[in-house]
């Protein structure tokens, strides 16, 4: 007999996700009418919708993708932190895009820059909490915050050995902005999360799995090697895709499978496009604050601000639950 609840889940999730995009359509510091841009072609408002439109699409892919990312490692990690911000790929992820900008790579080659860093980020975390001995969580925890230091550190260093210009191109990708990009290169990322995305729901059955454990999951028929490579690579080539435009957007990917988890339950089949439209709200959520504080301060704080602020209360929660069992 199926149940209602991850289907109505599914359902308002959708639902928030589509009025968080329609009211960021509508609302900024330019008025647009949906109904003279559609009139018109030659509009203003026009021109301030499809603009606006491409950041909050943009906004949308990329939250989704986070939140999604974020589910895969949870389940593939077995760990409740497994989040591309605390594990460093995203930090792996902005380095290789930062050197691909810096060395003046066209715009094809920063996403596939951004791919190379978070596999080896991922591969040097990984391989750093086994040669400690396979500590769970906190081991890789600890892993991905000394990755994390080590990638801003050279992130540092190389925004001072580069020009004023270049290192003002790189600033977004340390701060995390959802920007009103060209819809070419909303396309590009589309696409690489697209890709990405679907490996990684078709190994949704495998993922259910291997939260029991890679042993339980070969004896159940799960062919474990090649699940973790398939997920890995697709996570990565998420989380370059999404890094290499939008730059550090911290915790969505932690946050978001916490709460829908508790919505939809805990079948990945329903759960990984349930944390895609719970982070494409989010993220459009938190997008739209930021130009909304345009508005009352005259500068746009970034989004990737507004994410920490959010999820590194509910980090230190989530690491108390873990610690004391509950």
């Amino acid at each position: 007999m199926s149940r209602p609840r991850p289907v109505l889940g599914l359902v308002v999730l959708a639902i928030l996700a589509g009025a968080s995009m329609l009211v960021a359509l509508r609302v900024g510091a330019a008025r647009g009418s949906l109904l003279v841009a559609w009139r018109d072609p030659a509009s203003l408002d026009r021109a301030v919708l499809v603009a606006r439109g491409a950041r909050v699409v943009l906004g949308a892919v990329a939250g989704g993708a986070l939140a999604l990312v974020g589910a895969a490692f949870q389940a593939l990690l077995r760990n409740p932190l497994g989040d591309p911000y605390a594990l460093g790929v995203s930090g792996g992820a902005a380095l290789g895009a930062t050197l691909a900008v810096v060395a003046g790579a066209g715009a094809l080659l920063v996403p596939a820059a951004a791919f190379v860093g978070a596999t080896i980020a991922m591969i040097a975390v990984l391989g750093a909490a086994r040669a400690l001995g396979r500590g769970g969580a906190a081991t890789l925890l600890i892993s991905g915050l000394v990755f994390n230091a080590c990638a801003n550190a050279a992130l540092a260093l190389l925004r001072t050995m580069v020009s004023a210009t270049k290192a003002q191109e790189t600033l977004a990708l340390l701060l995390g902005f959802v920007a009103e990009e060209r819809w070419s290169t909303v396309g590009i990322v589309s696409i690489l999360v697209a890709v990405g995305s679907l490996v990684l729901f078709a190994f949704s059955k495998a993922m259910n799995l291997l939260t029991l454990g890679s042993e339980s999951a070969a004896s159940l028929g799960v062919d474990v090697r090649r699940a973790e490579l398939a997920i890995f690579v697709a996570a990565s080539l998420v989380v370059g895709g999404v890094v290499s435009v939008c730059g550090l957007i911290p915790f969505v990917g932690l946050v978001v499978p916490h709460y829908v988890r508790s919505w939809t339950g805990p079948d990945h089949r329903v759960l990984l496009p349930a944390c895609f439209l719970g982070g494409a709200a989010l993220l459009v959520t938190a997008d739209l604050c930021t130009r909304l504080l345009f508005i009352r301060l005259g500068s746009e704080p970034p989004v990737g601000a507004l994410t920490a602020l959010v999820g590194g209360p509910f980090f230190f929660v989530v690491l108390r639950r873990m610690r004391t069992g509950g």
